[in-house]
């Protein structure tokens, strides 16, 4: 598709409908995709080029906290809000980006020792082009790229890893990575090009694809998961380490996702990146005091546990004589709890329930993790929490928050027919409580989405 055509919005709404994307839903990227295309040319691009587009969705994490980089499973969608991202191929190996609605752009080279800028948003796209120089060299076609999103920044629905992924898209179908041996010997389909990019965010190798920095969270790969394995209409559920398909659940009938977002940011930066990653090496830290003990080698929470009839027993009483320098005992004690509970009690039960169309089933399984994240994982604001309450008590059929924590967002699920009447009685309520948090909070409604897509792809 010519640059000039995505200006002109030629067929775009239509292309985007037919991959599952609500007609208002359509209609609002179209108009993303053509001022992503208009940044570019107001910065010199020829508008006769050939440009690549991709639309790449946020994602709701229905049930699954914090259990991806465990081995654990979870189940999530991804959303009708997302990245718009052109990009237009360059003879040198130079990357141009624009973020479109900030006025912003940044240059870099497309090269295997790049500094990535932390604390800014260039830091996620740098990150990308840093990983693919140094996991596929030869030669490197740099890009002009703009994108614009209607997703919340910080907001607990993955902004930063659609941007990551959004960028790789980019980039990976202008080089024509899929045609490179070492791709097709690491990568073989959307789930296993999801994992990988977990790597790239987190920094570990995979494969033969060696690691680097990452971008500074020890995150997994459910986000880049959602973002590229879902299926409109439907919930995916899906287990890590290594990364496994499982199910996919129809959303019932008439029903779609209220999202609040709760106006206090969940950025992974800074002192809320700590916080984020004490939960993540409160489970190495668990693994590490069963290796002490046992002699084992395993490397995730999920395998121990299922090394036996008497591992988790056994791990428990382990963890009851742990000393470890950065957390006490009854610490990786709770964070195991909230690991057991989640991934073991909650999410396949929850899951059928939904698959069986019982609503009251589902809602309670969903309302006991709400009630677990806060009180064992301890990921919580009394924000989130207000909003999964209030949701449930505007008549959701179950409500929970989600994401990395510490800020962000709640989803409810509730009737289409009414939702405009629930989100504005959620909002309210929720500004009587929070009036400060809720000048900057955000309501809409969400369908479960597909997956990132190039309109003509």
């Amino acid at each position: 598709m010519k640059l000039a055509e995505l200006l002109e919005g030629q067929g775009l709404e239509g292309k985007l409908g037919e991959r599952g994307l609500a007609p208002g839903a359509a209609a609002a990227k179209g108009n993303l995709f053509a001022r992503a295309a208009g940044a570019l040319t107001a910065a010199g691009v020829d508008g006769g080029k050939e440009a690549r587009a991709f639309f790449v969705p946020g994602r709701i994490e229905v049930l699954g906290k914090h259990t991806d980089y465990a081995g654990g499973r979870s189940i999530v969608t991804a959303v009708e809000q997302g990245f718009c991202m052109v990009g237009v191929a360059r003879e040198e190996a130079v990357i141009e980006v624009h973020a479109a609605d900030l006025g912003e752009k940044a240059e870099f080279a497309f090269d295997p020792e790049l500094v990535a800028t932390h604390g800014h948003w260039s830091n996620y796209p740098m990150t990308v082009a840093r990983r693919l120089a140094r996991n596929f060299p030869g030669e490197r076609r740099g890009a002009d790229i703009a994108f614009v999103s209607d997703l919340p920044p910080a907001s607990g629905m993955s902004s930063s890893s659609a941007m990551m992924v959004a960028t790789y898209l980019v980039l990976a179908a202008i080089n024509r990575l899929e045609e490179r041996d070492i791709y097709r010997r690491n990568i073989e389909d959307a789930l296993t090009l999801a994992a990988y990019l977990g790597t790239a965010e987190n920094g570990q190798t995979f494969g033969e694809l060696t690691g680097d920095k990452g971008v500074g969270t020890f995150g997994g790969s459910e986000d880049h998961t959602a973002i590229l394995c879902s299926q409109a209409g439907s919930l995916g559920q899906f287990s890590y380490c290594p990364a496994c398909f499982e199910r996919y659940i129809e959303v019932p009938r008439g029903y779609v996702f209220g999202v609040g977002f709760s106006g206090v940011v969940a950025e992974k930066t800074g002192a809320a990146q700590e916080l984020y990653n004490r939960a993540s090496l409160r489970v190495g830290g668990i693994v590490e005091a069963w290796r002490q003990a046992t002699g084992g080698e395993e490397v995730y929470l999920a395998d121990v546990l299922a090394g036996g009839p008497d591992a988790t027993d056994r791990l428990r009483q382990i963890l009851q004589e742990a000393e470890d320098g950065s957390f006490t005992g009854a610490e990786l004690a709770q964070r195991l709890e909230h690991f057991i509970a989640e991934n073991e009690e909650i999410i396949v039960p929850a899951g059928d329930a939904l698959a069986a169309g019982d609503l009251e089933g589902f809602g309670r399984l969903v309302d006991r993790s709400q009630e677990l994240t806060d009180s064992l994982l301890g990921n919580q604001v009394p924000e989130t929490v207000a909003l999964a309450r209030l949701a449930r008590e505007c008549g959701g059929a179950a409500a929970s928050a989600f994401g990395a924590g510490f800020g962000g967002s709640v989803w409810a699920l509730i009737e289409e027919e009414g939702s405009a009447a629930f989100l504005e009685a959620w909002a309210a309520r929720y500004a009587a409580v929070y009036p400060e948090a809720a000048s900057r909070a955000r309501f809409f409604t969400t369908q479960a989405g597909p997956a990132a897509f190039e309109p003509e792809g």
